[in-house]
């Protein structure tokens, strides 16, 4: 028998369109195994969350596969994906955020890499960034992940929308600051455990332009920091350590704290002359340039800051 997989889809609510595109991506995938979905309602009803379930054409003939559940734990989506793997009793469990898309072929494909390798419990896959019109595919390079991978580069690809993992291995820390980075710290520990299984293709559509998180730079500086205290390995890598202080830099000169970005740079070029963060963060905290059209001209290339 194919194992049975659980997912978890945590909405706040807000697109229900994206949402249900969310749940037919899912829905749609040829697997032999039991599917079970779990959508976390945080920030509005579960009710009214449901009415937008109910109401995909989509997913009307398999809507008894799909459970929606307010959040039981920690507001948040750390609390959400907690609530959803908590309520599950399958052999895997994957998650999907509300505005991305599974592709087809996606859940099989993983399934069968971390069947392949018992001894490995987590598995991840290439993306491709949808923003605006544009669609960049983004892939490793690589079949397993390592922690050194995720300590010298964040490694986009390794996104909470690609994970499957066995159930019973992995929760959500819930103290990471307005959920910022609780996808990268997840992945971190588990590569500690055993390298990341990683298939290398496309199967997983990631969709920047409705994301909740750009722009909420005081947000992200406390999700960076939260991340160098709890993983000491980053500032001991030179250049994970300069791209985060790059990030720190961009973020405070896009707040107007041009002290705070010129010594955040400072770091990074200390970690790594040259990096190309911090130069730009001097660039916004001068005056040269706006974050938001850093932002807008990267993610046209499917990278971020």
């Amino acid at each position: 028998m194919r194992p049975s997989v659980g997912v978890v889809i945590p909405t706040r609510g807000d697109r229900p369109g994206p949402l249900r595109a969310a749940l037919t991506g899912v829905l749609a995938q040829e697997y032999a195994g039991r599917v079970e979905v779990v959508v976390v309602a945080d920030g509005a009803p579960a009710s009214l969350v449901a009415g937008s379930v109910a109401g995909s054409t989509a997913c009307s003939e398999a809507v008894r596969s799909v459970r929606v559940l307010d959040n039981r734990r920690a507001a948040g989506l750390p609390g959400a994906r907690n609530t959803g793997i908590s309520v599950l009793g399958t052999d895997f469990v994957a998650f999907c955020d509300d505005d991305d898309l599974w592709l087809p072929g996606k859940l099989a494909a993983q399934v069968a890499a971390l069947t392949e390798e018992p001894d490995a419990g987590f598995a991840s896959c290439a993306v491709e960034v949808e923003y605006g019109d544009r669609r960049v595919p983004r892939l490793a390079g690589t079949g397993r992940v390592t922690h050194r991978h995720l300590t010298r580069s964040r490694m986009m690809m390794v996104h909470s929308s690609t994970f499957l993992f066995r159930r019973g291995s992995t929760w959500v820390d819930e103290s990471a600051p307005a959920g910022q980075n609780e996808d990268w710290d997840l992945a971190l520990r588990a590569a500690w455990r055993h390298p990341i299984v990683h298939v290398d293709r496309p199967l997983v559509r990631v969709r920047w332009g409705s994301s909740h998180y750009v722009g909420r730079w005081a947000d992200r500086i406390a999700g960076l920091e939260w991340m160098l205290a709890r993983h000491p390995g980053l500032a001991a890598e030179p250049r994970g350590a300069a791209r985060v202080y790059g990030q720190l830099a961009f973020c405070h000169a896009a707040l107007g704290r041009r002290r705070e970005a010129a010594r955040w740079s400072l770091r990074a070029f200390s970690a790594r002359p040259g990096e190309p963060r911090a130069a730009v963060a001097l660039a916004v905290a001068g005056g040269l340039v706006s974050p938001r059209a850093v932002v807008h001209a990267l993610h046209r290339r499917g990278h971020g800051i």
